[in-house]
């Protein structure tokens, strides 16, 4: 099973312009997040690919593997399809740019999942972390995942699901991360099919595979990292860093 690591990296974010190129401790954060990848020895190769030549020249002049993507995209999947449509390998783990605190245990999980699924029912899996903070509960900002008796992702929504009509209901909540690992067919479908109302109401790519019928494996984890979306978050990362 061929298995490579792609970081999406796109240098206009709109929340956070530039963000993968600020400094984290020495290093932008693009570079953290690739070395990160790279140590974890987990993957045949880890690529990042970007719409940046600014990103480009960084990567490449620390020796690593990186691709100029040759068209504007919606979503860092679009990104990852377009460049390993004409790869020979079998899953593809999409990491975050903007994670530099990417660990081996919990991508380890992921490539599990499919090491594990001889019927071949999974068409990807990605990461899901338990929270119990109600103001991050209820921030559209945090993705909310739920899950069947199996952990297949029934729905994913900014808003808090399952509603608490019924508080002495003991319910747990889950925050995606958006760490994914596919199928290669499974991303390539993504790319050629269109965008539905769910995934563009809620602006949450992975709907696009439920709409569709695919079936996503949720894996828990409770390392939960820094996403850099913010100045604040990068902050944050500093401090951790250190």
């Amino acid at each position: 099973m061929k298995i490579i690591a792609m970081i999406p990296a796109r240098y206009s974010a709109s929340r956070f312009p530039g963000k993968l190129m600020k400094d984290l401790g020495g290093k932008p954060v693009i570079t953290r997040t690739y070395e990160a990848t790279v140590d974890t020895k987990l993957f045949d190769d880890v690529v990042v690919v970007t719409d940046s030549d600014i990103i480009y020249d960084e990567i490449n002049k620390i020796g690593g593997h990186v691709l100029m993507s040759k068209k504007e995209h919606e979503c860092g999947s679009d990104r990852i399809a377009e460049a390993v449509q004409d790869l020979d390998i079998d899953i593809v783990i999409n990491v975050q740019g903007d994670e530099p605190f990417t660990d081996a245990e919990s991508l380890k999980k992921l490539i599990q999942v499919f090491k594990e699924d001889k019927d071949q029912i999974v068409d990807l899996a990605s990461l899901m972390v338990n929270i119990s903070n109600w103001e991050e509960i209820k921030n559209p900002n945090t993705v909310k995942v739920i899950v069947d008796q199996q952990d297949f992702a029934l729905y994913f929504s900014r808003s808090p699901i399952p509603y608490p009509r019924d508080e002495a209901v003991a319910v747990k909540y889950f925050k995606h991360k958006g760490v994914y690992a596919f199928r290669k067919q499974a991303i390539l479908d993504f790319y050629n099919l269109p965008m539905l109302t769910l995934e563009a109401s809620e602006k949450i790519e992975c709907i696009r595979y439920l709409e569709y019928g695919k079936r996503i494996k949720m894996v828990e984890t409770d390392i939960e990292g820094v996403e850099i979306d913010t100045p604040e978050d990068l902050e944050r990362a500093k401090k951790l860093w250190k």
